[in-house]
Order: C-alpha cells, then sequence, then structure tokens
C-alpha cells in the first residue's frame, strides 16, 4: 500500500483550491483550474484537489468501486479524515466515475424541508468538459445564461434535465475532467440547447 502526497503547501493550496471551487459552485458552469493538485491512481488531480480541501471527519464520504482502492483509502484517511461509507444513502460526498447509475442518484440524500443542506454533493470524473451535448444553465450566478457542453454520463444528464427533487431540495454536481472542474449546483436550471 502507498500513501499519497497531499498538497505541497497545504494551507495556501487549500485556500486556493477552496476559493476556486466556491467560484465555480457560486458561477455555475464556469470553468476552473486547479493547480499543483496530486493524482492519487485513478482519481484526476481536480477531484484530489476537491476531496483534500472540502473532505473532512464530519463528511461521510462514498467512492465509486472503480476509483477506490487500499491506497486512496488509507490516502484520505491520513490527509482528510474523512470516514468512507459503503451505503450511498448516509453519504454527505459522493465521488463516481462514468459508470454510476440512476440508482447511484436515487439512492443519495437529497436534503430534507427542514434541512436542505443535507443533500449530498457528487464528484463525477468525466472524460471531457468540452465535447457532450450543449447544456445552456440559468439560475442563480449566471447573468442571463451559459452554454456548456460537458460529456456527461446518461444519468447525470437525465437527473439535471428533469431534478427529481425541486428546490431547495436536491444534489449539487461538481464535474471533473484533469485538473479543471466546473460546478451544477441543485439552484440551477438546466436546459438542452
Amino acid at each position: 500500500m502507498t500513501l499519497f502526497n497531499g498538497f505541497s503547501q497545504p494551507v495556501a493550496q487549500a485556500q486556493q483550491t477552496f476559493r476556486l471551487i466556491l467560484k465555480a459552485l457560486s458561477e455555475p458552469g464556469f470553468l476552473v483550474t486547479l493547480a499543483d493538485c496530486p493524482q492519487w491512481a485513478a482519481l484526476s488531480p481536480a477531484a484530489t484537489g476537491v476531496l483534500l480541501t472540502l473532505a473532512d471527519g464530519e463528511t461521510p464520504l462514498y467512492l465509486t468501486p472503480t476509483l477506490h482502492s487500499e491506497s486512496v483509502q488509507a490516502s484520505l484517511r491520513f490527509h482528510t479524515g474523512a470516514p468512507l461509507v459503503q451505503q450511498l444513502s448516509t453519504a454527505h460526498f459522493a465521488v463516481f466515475d462514468h459508470q454510476l447509475t440512476d440508482a447511484d442518484l436515487n439512492t443519495l440524500p437529497c436534503g430534507e424541508e427542514v434541512s436542505p443542506e443535507s443533500g449530498a454533493t457528487v464528484l463525477v470524473q468525466i472524460a471531457s468538459l468540452a465535447q457532450g451535448a450543449s447544456l445552456r444553465l440559468r439560475g442563480p450566478g449566471i447573468k442571463t445564461q451559459r452554454d456548456i457542453a460537458p460529456l456527461l454520463p446518461a444519468p447525470v444528464k437525465t437527473y439535471l434535465l428533469n431534478r427529481p427533487r425541486h428546490f431547495p431540495l436536491g444534489l449539487d454536481f461538481i464535474l471533473a475532467c484533469g485538473n479543471q472542474l466546473l460546478a451544477i449546483p441543485r439552484t440551477t436550471h438546466v436546459e438542452v440547447c
């Protein structure tokens, strides 16, 4: 088993990465680049940077089996202290690749009327942030509209277009590819261009 390195300058890099993730979440569809993030096995640098920044001892974390290795598990425990969970229904943060299913998304917590903030954040590693079908985003953080074209797994696209839960309930998505990411929070209306 290998223990992967975290940030080389933990405080400065975590602060910078946090600011960029916040920008992506507050400006849905805006592409940000996370510089100098390590890659942990099948986890991209952007995915690793998000986990090093947002995961902590109070963030139950689910990793899809294709991204879950003994070294990744040990590194997450060492660097973040995040408890790894096997049940999607107990995850506050879930990391998937293109193999996620409709059932996965439907099992994740979407929050409750009295505590909508308990809905999960879903990080999905995808092959491209610019070579998929065109989608138009509208809502908070977008002046009029923003067009994006991430290569989404079908279940994610279906979820975003149909939103089975009405705001304020739902899932927040972070899409990662290489060292870049964009976010589509639950407040964002998504339609096909």
